[in-house]
């Protein structure tokens, strides 16, 4: 697969997070106003599962900073390793991090978990696309480079930020 393929497939994850986020800012509205229209539930009824959701979209919060691709690079940069081991590890940690937090799936809306999951996914393909450009000489910190380069030519950090954005939206809603 060349560059420009994987660019595009990279692109095109993009668009549909930056669509499934639109998605979920509309729904959101038309919620809340079916919201303040529900009834009070009946005197005996008082478990609500706002605290639960409102938990899992914290870990979701912090689930999404943890494997933005910036965090990941600081948090796990080691000298002397090479771009594969790099990759390996990077990848690993990514996917260690969602699997941690994929029960919170159950408490949050369908397009909130999917964001989070396609975040996650463009995160993975990135790191493979740029390593498969690498020399097989290349170095863990030849790695990291290109990748922070490409977060920054590509605009890809936009992602990260409408992921928190709409996660931040429905955690509020549900604090109204």
């Amino acid at each position: 697969m060349d560059l420009v393929t994987v660019s595009l497939i990279v692109a095109l994850l993009a668009l549909v997070i930056a669509v499934i986020a639109i998605i979920l800012v509309m729904q959101n509205k038309q919620a809340s106003v079916k919201k303040q229209a529900e009834p009070v539930p009946a005197a005996g009824h008082q478990f609500t599962s706002s605290p639960l959701q409102l938990q899992a979209y914290e870990r979701l919060v912090m689930l999404t900073e943890r494997i933005a691709i910036p965090h990941l690079i600081n948090r796990l940069n080691l000298s002397g390793i090479s771009a594969a081991e790099m990759r390996a590890l990077l990848i690993e940690n990514t996917k260690q991090e969602y699997e941690y937090n994929s029960s919170q799936q159950i408490y949050v809306s369908q397009q909130a978990w999917e964001a989070v999951r396609n975040f996650k996914d463009q995160n993975i393909t990135l790191i493979n696309r740029i390593a498969g450009t690498l020399p097989p000489e290349a170095s863990g910190y030849d790695l990291n480079k290109k990748i922070l380069e490409a977060l920054v030519t590509q605009n890809l950090s936009d992602v990260h930020n409408m992921v928190l954005e709409a996660l931040n939206f429905e955690a509020k809603r549900l604090m109204k």
